[in-house]
């Protein structure tokens, strides 16, 4: 089965409000094996919401449309898909009871405009919301098919979930299901990455494959079209396999599974703990670290020494090494690192010290110069990258990059 989305708010075209509705939607519905062929975003214009549905109805018979369904008068999603229908709102009792006893518990008072919301389109199947004040439609006609579900993210998610999906997999039973598995990897371009795995469409056909490119790194995610759930499966670890098998040491684990939390696993399992001395990235290094819950039995804390004095003062590195070398270079990273790991007490710690710009480089340190340090019970190792775009770019790929350092130091790859 095929569908299409309209999502429905000015605010989405403005830039204010980022569209989370359609990927959750995608998602859910791929798994009961409807597939959406298109999204479009519209304004809180009837006009532009009737040329949109009836476009996305003469093209697929069915759409699933989020927004418009509140009680202020930019909400019009549902008059103007009632008129579409030529479904006359009809005002429902038994929702304007359960809405006034929904207000009862939350000690609020319903005011006129709630009326609204308890009006329904002749002939539809009411979605009820246990979550908020707008239910949900599910219209059928002439037309097709449409689903009215409202914008706020939870109150969508909550519909989806126990009313719409339900109703989808009735209609869509003995259809085949649309599913991914996504491979992380890291520290590793994009077209490199694409050389390393030659000819893997062909070797996981009938799968498709992406790069996704990100700050993290390149997420490989492949996905199986309109196979019974056995065979997707099946044909989706395989395809997994080979990509890992194929980028290395690069690929660091599936689906949401972030670097730090596999560093944090690899380090607990062997018993050991991490420090951090950071510079240029600011503490940003033991955020992503204590971004996972349970990570103190591993983290033991982190110094930001941003000022020269500050990288003498807390991590105990010497003045004149410093003032020979400069604050980003090979000593003063070493040294930061073995400094905080004896001041914690720690069996591994990371040196982060660079130049993230957009001022302060030179012909011999541009823009983007990091110089990274991985302690390891007693022995250092280090190493200079060379980090390009904004600031917060710069920032956030040192620290992904010292992760995956550190994650191959600890396994033993580097």
């Amino acid at each position: 089965m095929n569908i299409e989305l309209v999502t429905i708010g000015t605010e989405l075209l403005l830039g204010f409000t980022v569209d989370t509705n359609g990927a959750e939607i995608a998602r859910a519905l791929g798994v009961v094996g409807v597939r959406i062929v298109r999204r479009t975003s519209v304004p809180d214009d009837g006009g532009a919401i009737r040329d949109a549905v009836t476009a996305a109805l003469a093209r697929t018979g069915a759409v699933l449309t989020t927004g418009g369904l509140g009680p202020t008068r930019d909400d019009i999603s549902k008059k103007v898909l009632a008129d579409l229908y030529d479904a006359p709102l009809e005002f429902d009792e038994t929702i304007w009871a359960s809405l006034l006893d929904r207000f009862r518990r939350l000690n609020r008072a319903p005011v006129a405009s709630n009326r609204s919301q308890a009006e329904v389109p002749r002939g539809a199947t009411v979605l009820p919301n246990r979550w908020g004040t707008a239910p949900g439609l599910w219209l059928e006609g002439a037309p097709g098919l449409v689903i009215m579900l409202p914008g706020v993210p939870v109150e969508m998610r909550m519909l989806l979930e126990h009313e719409v999906v339900p109703r989808l997999l009735e209609r869509a039973a003995g259809a085949g299901v649309i599913r991914s598995r996504t491979v992380r990897t890291t520290a590793v371009p994009e077209s490199t990455l694409a050389e390393r795995l030659g000819d893997i469409d062909d070797r996981i056909a009938p799968l498709s494959l992406a790069y996704l490119p990100g700050l993290d790194g390149v997420d490989l995610r492949v996905t199986a079209w309109n196979l019974v759930p056995e065979d997707a499966d099946a044909r989706l670890a395989a395809a997994a396999a080979a990509l890992r098998e194929r980028a290395g040491a690069h690929a660091y684990a599936e689906g949401d599974t972030t670097l730090a939390e596999v560093v944090l696993a690899e380090a607990r399992r062997r018993q050991l703990t991490i420090a951090a001395a950071e510079s240029c990235t600011g503490g940003l290094f033991g955020a992503r670290l204590t971004d996972v819950p349970g990570s103190s039995d591993v983290f033991l804390g982190g110094v930001v020494t941003y000022a020269d004095a500050a990288k003498s003062e807390l991590a105990g590195v010497a003045p004149a090494l410093i003032a020979e070398h400069g604050a980003v270079s090979e000593p003063v990273a070493r040294a930061m690192a073995v400094g905080v790991a004896q001041r914690l007490g720690a069996d591994l710690a990371v040196g982060i010290t660079g130049i993230a710009g957009p001022s302060g480089g030179s012909a011999e340190k541009p823009v983007g110069t990091v110089w990274l340090a991985v302690y390891d019970r007693g022995e250092t190792v280090a190493r200079r990258v060379q980090l390009f775009n904004t600031r917060a770019e710069i920032r956030a790929r040192a620290v992904q990059t010292t992760l995956f350092r550190l994650w191959q130091r600890i396994i033993g790859g580097a």
